[in-house]
């Protein structure tokens, strides 16, 4: 792997003990892939190294020279608008002595310029100049920051493969990752989304596999978020989910590819439920939808509302929100959350959403401030957990009665479909590893 073309990989083999044939069954996993560091660098090299990961939306770098700072993994990088208008993904990192380049979270250059020795960078990380250049006997050509070797977007969703051995990016989203997306960009009239309003980041201590599960997770709403029943009442969360089992039509669901979805479309009863208004309350809305997708396709979206879903394996559509899962090591997440605003219509309607998203997931919210409480007791419990006759999570809530078919699979929404959706796919990504891992020195 030569600089400038792909990402240095830093992750090492599997050991022979992990089994992930054995530590995912059909109806459990074992504990030790939450707490295990080995299993974390796996995960690193198999899953957010070797295969497609979300890195943001194109709406967040409109103007040449805008970027942002993420991650792919545990590898910083930055999404970069270009001068010929294209998106760069290149490491947030110089070539020459490793020193961050940007340690801001976004911004605006017309290039990058290392603060330690001068060196200076193009957009798409092209090595420019060096101070000193009779010093140096390199080709710059081959000095450049480094690159994933893979970048493409879906709808304005960038996706990055660091080792550029995933294929395409059509393949890892599939039917399903495709259809979650086309429903979160459709609920904008003109059929692209913008994340503008900034990005909230919340830290837990907790294993990053933990919120695939959470997010997704129809069976504890009733439970771990009791206290929002109680100080919101009559919200679709009541008639959807918290009325027991088998009291809605909603359900849950699990796509090839380990993209996994609560579906509520069938437990709303009234147009905008999701919204939590009604038509009148946001007319210049429902109009633009019609002008752009005739009324029938108009109906149905405002009936059916945005995803609550994951797009394997860090991408959340969180109905009008969008959360990044970032891993920093077995038991460190970062959770960030944007809300989804919409264009070609009434900024009241992104007020709203914006005011949701302060109420379902910021620093004070129902959800996610409960969510990671549960996540950080889970991760304490499974400290230490080794494979043996303990230490295993049941997942066979609703496995006799799910149903499959046309590479989906689906159950009431208090079952554990989801999370076992999630963790087969998982299995499948994870266990040939050793095998076929080109980090496993072979």
């Amino acid at each position: 792997m030569t600089r400038g073309a792909s990402m240095a990989l830093t992750v090492q083999s599997s050991p022979a003990t992990n089994d992930y044939r054995f530590l995912v069954q059909d109806d459990r996993v074992h504990g030790s892939l939450y707490t295990d560091p080995a299993v974390f660098a796996d995960e690193m090299a198999r899953i957010f190294t070797d295969g497609w990961v979300f890195v943001g939306h194109e709406s967040e770098v409109p103007e040449i020279g805008d970027w942002v700072s993420r991650r792919l993994g545990t590898e910083p990088v930055l999404m970069v608008r270009n001068r010929d208008g294209a998106i760069s993904v290149v490491a947030n990192r110089c070539a020459h002595r490793g020193t961050t380049l940007c340690p801001q979270n976004d911004g605006n250059n017309r290039n990058f310029r290392c603060p330690y020795h001068g060196w200076t960078y193009d957009l798409d990380g092209t090595l420019l100049g060096v101070p000193g250049p009779k010093g140096f006997h390199k080709d710059t050509a081959d000095l450049g920051l480094d690159r994933p070797g893979q970048v493409d977007d879906y709808r304005g969703f960038v996706f990055a493969n660091r080792s550029g051995t995933a294929g395409p990016l059509s393949e890892h989203l599939g039917a399903g990752g495709t259809d979650l997306i086309d429903r979160t960009s459709n609920m904008s009239p003109t059929g692209r989304v913008r994340l503008r309003a900034g990005w909230i980041g919340q830290r837990i201590d907790s294993n990053w596999k933990m919120w695939p599960e959470s997010d997704n997770d129809g069976y504890h709403l009733n439970f771990t978020h009791a206290s929002m029943a109680l100080a919101v009442p009559d919200t679709y969360y009541d008639e959807i989910v918290m009325g027991g089992e088998e009291a809605s039509a909603s359900v849950t669901r699990a796509y090839d590819g380990g993209h996994i979805e609560l579906d509520f479309r069938r437990g709303y009863t009234t147009e905008l439920a999701w919204l939590g208004t009604t038509r009148d309350k946001v007319t210049d809305y429902c109009d633009a939808l019609e002008r752009s997708f005739g009324a029938d396709k108009a109906q149905s979206i405002l009936w059916d509302g945005p995803p609550h879903a994951l797009v394997f394996p860090n991408l959340f559509l969180a109905e009008m929100n969008i959360a990044r899962i970032e891993p920093l090591a077995p038991g460190v997440t970062v959770h960030h959350h944007t809300p989804l605003l919409v264009e070609g219509t009434d900024e009241s309607v992104n007020r709203r959403l914006v005011l949701q998203s302060e109420a379902a997931m910021g620093p004070a919210s129902f959800f996610l401030t409960d969510d990671a409480v549960i996540a950080e007791r889970m991760h304490r419990a499974f400290q230490g957990a080794v494979v043996g006759d303990g230490g295993w999570v049941d997942l066979s809530r609703g496995l006799e009665r799910e149903h499959s078919e046309d590479g989906q699979r689906w159950s009431d929404i208090t079952d554990e479909t989801t999370n076992r959706g999630f963790w087969h796919h998982y299995r499948d990504v994870m266990a040939d590893v050793m095998v076929n891992s080109p980090h496993n020195g072979a």
